[in-house]
């Protein structure tokens, strides 16, 4: 038995958490930024199979308390790295680092690129060549102030790009981010699910893969394949039962649309890049004239916002139409909104009755929760507009809902 870590986007510790138990890994502890599990290295190729919301699975080795950069070298030279790789696998070395005491972060990484290489050299004859950009082993120093962690990476790239080559525009959203959104609002295969501005369309796709019941590590390559401990034996049958399980593409109730062209087309190419073109219904439109495609569902969608478009005054103008246009016609829906601009739960004049800290890369988000019933989640802001703004909004609700129907 073995010590893991599998790091995920802040935020999404408690469904990781629980997503690992659901795929029977023991003991899946919540952590900052991650969950730590303990289990053997199949449970890691498990993990790296089956996992939607992990970026990486990460196996410890070693630690140590430090106060010095010999103590660092010390603690990674007495690792029996011998019994993980070779000198004939290229390495790399990484570091992350909370407070710190020692001066250079840079300086600690090539001391344990050293003492690997020099522990090599001594029980194995030769030392490995460092590739930095695909590394066949790739080893994660961690230090906080007082401990150091050493880990071998058991994943390679990062799971979050499901071993297909996608473009993801100008703000992305990683695929493991849209996986945690879709577990936190509770969205199951079956349920009716809208993207109104799909961008590159990474929520349809993960919903569309989740509801064809397509394992997330299908047709990629994994880490864990070079080290020592891997046994094709205990792989192969947990790939095949992976690819067995999977459902024929079949249209499904997932709707995405975008007021973009090039984001409609984005989207349709990424889809098509993973055969799931016939499965989500795509149109280009704006999102402030479109309706709910079902009597109820779900609103799921990552808009944009100030960080992402540096257009704060556009975002301040849309957020309330937007709020207006889900009380008029998603009565019946649930609405999921993600946001970098914390300003939205004012701005959308509409009651949130979740709000869950999230993070987009660096940005610190929240993911917005609405249960929109017709008239019965305003605001008091909203609740004080002018009755003649009320008269021209039901004005233009008459003319779009013709429109529309």
């Amino acid at each position: 038995m073995a010590d893991f870590y599998a790091p995920c986007p802040k935020g999404l510790e408690g469904p990781l958490a629980d997503e690992l138990q659901a795929l029977g890994v023991i003991d899946a502890r919540a952590r900052d930024a991650g969950v730590a599990f303990r289990g053997t290295l199949r449970t890691a190729m498990l993990v790296n199979l089956e996992s939607r919301i992990a970026s990486r699975v990460l196996m410890r080795v070693g630690d140590a308390t430090y106060r010095s950069e010999d103590d660092v070298y010390a603690a990674a030279l007495a690792v029996r790295w011998e019994e993980w790789f070779g000198p004939e696998l290229t390495l790399k070395v990484e570091t992350s680092a909370i407070k710190c005491p020692l001066k250079s972060i840079d300086f600690l990484t090539l001391r344990v690129k050293d003492a690997i290489c020099d522990r090599l050299r001594e029980r194995r004859g030769a030392r490995p060549s460092i590739d930095t950009r695909e590394p066949d082993v790739q080893v994660h120093l961690h230090l906080d102030r007082l401990q150091m962690t050493l880990y071998l990476d058991t994943t390679g790239a990062g799971l979050f790009r499901r071993g297909d080559a996608r473009d993801t525009g100008l703000a992305p959203l990683k695929k493991n981010l849209a996986a945690g959104m879709l577990r936190i609002a509770g969205w199951q295969p079956g349920v009716p699910l809208y993207d109104p501005m799909c961008g590159s369309g990474t929520i349809l796709s993960e919903a569309a893969e989740i509801s064809l019941q397509r394992a997330p590590g299908l047709g990629r390559p994994f880490a864990f394949h070079n080290l020592a401990g891997f046994l094709a034996s205990d792989w192969n049958p947990m790939y095949d039962a992976a690819e067995e399980r999977a459902l024929p593409v079949q249209p499904l109730p997932i709707w995405g649309s975008d007021i973009a062209g090039s984001a409609v087309e984005m989207t349709r190419e990424n889809l098509t890049a993973l055969g799931l073109q016939d499965s989500v219904h795509l149109k280009q439109v704006n999102v402030l004239e479109t309706s709910a495609p079902a009597p109820e569902g779900m609103l799921i969608t990552n808009p944009p916002y100030g960080v992402r478009v540096g257009e704060d005054e556009e975002m301040a103008a849309f957020y309330p139409e937007f709020g207006h246009l889900l009380k008029r016609r998603f009565a019946g829906w649930r609405a999921f909104i993600l946001s970098g601009d914390l300003r939205l739960a004012k701005l959308i004049r509409l009651a949130a009755s979740r709000r869950t800290p999230l993070f987009n890369g660096q940005i610190d988000c929240r993911l917005f929760e609405y249960r929109l019933v017709a008239g019965s989640n305003r605001t008091d802001d909203e609740a004080g507009d002018s009755r003649q703004d009320r008269l021209r909004s039901g004005s233009r609700e008459t003319g779009n809902q013709e429109q529309n129907d």
